[in-house]
């Protein structure tokens, strides 16, 4: 029973759900006393549907501008570029729409816009940096002070999250940021605008969600109000996706995931961690240029597997939430993923076991591996975990 605890809500402002997305985002502009919008956007969408156009158009005068070259995994180069275009733009607001990538590089945007970074090694200062013993060192900065509106086209779920990721061209690896004002301010939630992402996408950021979802309840220090939440999500998620897999035009479906996406992120406040999926993900993604999603679809099953024997009682609540009490919860997840036709081995995402050293040695430097349920302590239970997945 828990007695006693603290919980630290993110400064998120509204949440707006199931309403489309143009005239949301006029209206909360407005709200906000925005004046000079600046469009963060895929290209995919802006060049191949009129939603970013129908955007501008309502926006009128309060539009200030656009980008939509920003690749996957936010490049420190790409957020630089965008910043320098938001800056002569003047921008008083940050809209972002399309995929996870885009949100980080929005909340990127907006940390160098409020401290004036000019220079990639700028950003230095502003990354967290964790020991090879698991100790995190958070540097202490201002927060920005151009707000975000997030509109996302995906389930990665990073929306709902203070911190951000951008990827140093010069080691590869995909850097964290924080601060409780990095999280959006305003979240729209329009089924309608996924309709446009690719499948693959959009099913390998739901078993992203699911990721998030299951390695909240698995944590060790999980409290009432994450594994609540994060049951809710399996629940959801694993209704929701092979819904859409069956009939990607259901809209129910897509919302119901959307919903899930939210919830499986409820536990993310300062104490309740994650575990090695997660750690081992941001390697794979910053490193090998691995989806996200993808990095999900492979880890996650596996190292439920290593940590089997450490947390059973939670796992026997992933798999009854999935619908199939008494099974191991590893293999209910690699069915469930298999079954979305998604990767489920690192050689399919274009990993190799020549790779597997210098990962490792990168995956021990992110906090989540070193708070991961089973104790990871070096190089060698990682090895483990990328042999599982091989």
């Amino acid at each position: 029973m828990t007695i006693a605890g603290a919980y630290q809500s993110v400064p998120i402002d509204r949440i707006i759900y199931g309403r489309p997305a143009t005239p949301v985002l006029v209206e909360e502009a407005a709200r906000l006393g925005a004046n000079r919008v600046f469009l963060m956007v895929s290209r995919t969408l802006d060049r191949d549907t009129d939603w970013v156009s129908d955007m501008r158009a309502a926006l009128g005068p309060r539009y200030a501008g656009s980008y939509d070259g920003m690749p996957s995994h936010t490049p420190r180069e790409a957020v630089l570029a965008a910043t320098d275009l938001a800056r002569a733009m003047n921008a008083d607001l940050i809209v972002t729409f399309g995929g996870g990538s885009l949100t980080d590089a929005g909340k990127m945007v907006r940390l160098a816009l409020r401290h004036g970074i000019a220079r990639l090694e700028d950003f230095d200062r502003f990354a967290i940096q964790v020991t090879p013993e698991g100790r995190r060192i958070a540097p202490a900065f201002d927060g920005p002070t151009v707000d975000q509106i997030a509109i996302p086209t995906t389930l990665s779920a990073g929306d709902f999250n203070a911190m951000a990721g951008a990827t140093d061209a010069r080691t590869a690896l995909k850097e964290i940021y924080h601060h409780p004002h990095l999280v959006p301010r305003i979240i729209v939630l329009d089924p309608a605008v996924t309709l446009r992402t690719p499948q693959w996408l959009w099913l390998s950021t739901g078993v992203r969600a699911l990721d998030h979802a299951v390695e909240s309840l698995c944590a060790p220090n999980a409290d009432v109000r994450a594994s609540v939440g994060s049951l809710a999500a399996i629940r959801l998620l694993a209704s929701a996706l092979p819904r859409t897999f069956a009939d990607p035009a259901d809209l129910g479906a897509r919302l119901d995931a959307q919903l899930a996406m939210w919830m499986s992120m409820e536990h993310h406040r300062f104490g309740v961690s994650k575990g090695a999926s997660h750690g081992i993900g941001h390697v794979l993604g910053g490193t090998c240029d691995v989806p996200h999603g993808y990095t999900s679809c492979v880890m996650l099953p596996a190292v439920m597997r290593y940590n089997e024997a450490f947390n059973p009682t939670q796992q026997a609540a992933v798999a009854e939430a999935m619908g199939h009490s008494g099974r191991p919860a590893w293999e209910v997840l690699d069915e469930f993923i298999t079954d979305l036709d998604m990767p489920r081995t690192l050689r399919a995402v274009g990993v190799t076991s020549e790779q597997f050293s210098a990962i490792a040695q990168a995956a021990l430097l992110d906090h989540y591996l070193h708070t991961n349920p089973r104790p990871i302590k070096n190089v060698d239970g990682i090895m483990t975990i990328l042999s599982m997945a091989a």
